[in-house]
């Protein structure tokens, strides 16, 4: 029984490996799987279900499929956004690639805020459920069932009684489970709450490795919130492990809001298999402005559903824009092959970069592995800081005075990779300048890393990173 055992386990490696061969992303991958799924099936075959593919099977045919209805609404909506789109920020050079790649073109009349930290933005979120007339659309990766979780439990609730039509969605991975009650009460009073059904699907099933890590408020179709933060109290610094919390994020008001709302449509549709029909899809200017008048936003939903990998593309085509400056905050700093290439030539031709990375971290394995990619940078000539000021939890990339981009996107393979992303990008000087204070305030809460190398670490230090940089591919 047990030769019989290994046998089968034997032939499914060589399945298998005929598999990755075909599918995996890169050539060193695919010789690493092959190697592994033949001298050590046992474990590689359960590992490589679980963890070898990078691709989301099932969400684009899902969307192919949902109903001619759903296609033509979106070419409508499309139509109505064309007086807004915008052909040539300024001081984007490369914005041609990133309209071909997102199709979310720039558009103005939008008015941005930027949320500094868990009080703000949960203040900001409820104020705007208040002012909620026709339907909440409503989406976090992590939805706790805490006291902050409860706080908007409550709102929505109120909201769902009044006639207002609220969608709820969360990761059920990145959220857990939660208890029959706690559900039942949102449904009772006519709140649609779902998880995203990341593993629904014959292919998906065994495949945890995919996250929904979006993060997307819609009200009316008239504004929007994205950004770094969950609903959970940790985000309000009450983790005594982690805090105090450092994160930021976005509301938007104005017709980019309906790119947001889109994005949300889609993921509601895989999960649900049911058409959001009651949406509003005429874009409106954020209240008080003129035309001609507000910020340039942009707003890209990317995922391993996409045919092309749009968060790298994104990102690498971004940084080679940049000609002053690229100052990055982000929890894990994990930059692929692209973007770590596209940071070296910014060095070369002397730009500015910065890297803001918290000391203290809630990944184990990926607070190592950075070392590797700070200490090759740093080598060049980049400026690496460590928040020290509690855990910063942002994704904030400034370009030179005119770009911020703000969302979901951590600088690494996964969120670039594997998760469902949501990020904002705005171009406009005003808000870059405020961009600008809040990472200088960031800076002045760190420590900056001189003469940063992994080379003179110490021997357990130098095997940590580099042994936890092997794993960057599925932190």
């Amino acid at each position: 029984m047990l030769s019989l055992f290994f046998l089968l386990f034997q032939i499914a490696g060589l399945v298998t490996s005929i598999h990755a061969v075909l599918n995996t992303r890169t050539a060193q991958g695919a010789i690493a799987w092959v190697v592994s799924l033949n001298t050590l099936p046992v474990v590689s075959v359960p590992a490589y279900w679980v963890f070898g593919r990078s691709k989301f099977v099932g969400y684009v045919n899902t969307m192919k499929d949902s109903s001619l209805s759903m296609a033509v609404d979106r070419e409508k909506a499309h139509a109505s956004l064309s007086p807004y789109l915008i052909d040539q920020p300024e001081n984007f050079a490369e914005y041609p690639a990133i309209r071909t790649l997102s199709n979310t073109p720039f558009m103005r009349g939008n008015r941005v805020e930027l949320l500094i930290d868990g009080q703000n933005t949960y203040d900001g979120i409820e104020a705007g459920i208040k002012r909620a007339r026709n339907y909440i659309l409503f989406q976090f990766y992590i939805l706790r069932a805490d006291d902050s979780g409860n706080r908007f439990k409550k709102l929505l609730i109120e909201k769902a009684r009044q006639g207002v039509a609220v969608h709820v969605l969360y990761d059920e991975l990145g959220s857990g489970r939660f208890s029959h009650a706690w559900l039942s009460d949102f449904r009772e009073a006519g709140v649609k709450i779902i998880p995203f059904n990341t593993t629904q699907g014959a292919w998906n099933r065994f495949q945890i490795n995919f996250r929904n890590h979006r993060k997307i408020v819609v009200v009316d179709g008239r504004e929007t919130w994205i950004g770094g933060l969950n609903i959970g109290d940790e985000y309000l610094g009450r983790d005594p492990k982690l805090s105090p919390w450092r994160d930021t994020h976005l509301h938007i008001q104005g017709p980019v809001s309906l790119v947001a709302q889109s994005i949300f449509w889609s993921d509601w549709y895989w999960a649900d298999k049911k058409l959001l029909r009651h949406l509003n899809w005429e874009p409106e200017m954020a209240p008080g402005l003129q035309p001609g008048e507000g910020m340039d936003a942009l707003i890209l939903g990317s995922g391993p559903a996409d045919d092309l990998e749009t968060a790298s593309l994104f990102f690498t085509t971004a940084l080679n824009a940049a000609k002053k400056r690229i100052w990055i905050a982000t929890p894990y700093f994990i930059p692929d092959e692209a973007t770590t290439v596209a940071l070296k030539l910014a060095l070369l031709r002397g730009v500015d970069v910065r890297i803001i990375t918290p000391r203290i971290n809630d990944n184990w394995f990926v607070r190592h592995a950075a070392n590797v990619y700070l200490s090759n940078l740093a080598d060049m000539g980049a400026r690496v800081y460590y928040y020290e000021k509690g855990f910063m939890h942002q994704k904030t990339i400034l370009l030179d005075d005119g770009i911020a981009l703000i969302g979901t996107v951590n600088f690494d393979n996964r969120s670039f990779r594997l998760n469902f992303e949501v990020t904002g990008a705005i171009a406009d000087t005003g808000f870059a300048s405020k961009v600008e204070q809040m990472l200088l305030h960031d800076l002045q809460n760190s420590t900056e890393l001189k003469d940063y190398d992994l080379a003179r670490q110490g021997f357990w230090e130098r095997l940590k990173a580099r042994g936890s940089a092997l794993l960057s591919p599925v932190l």
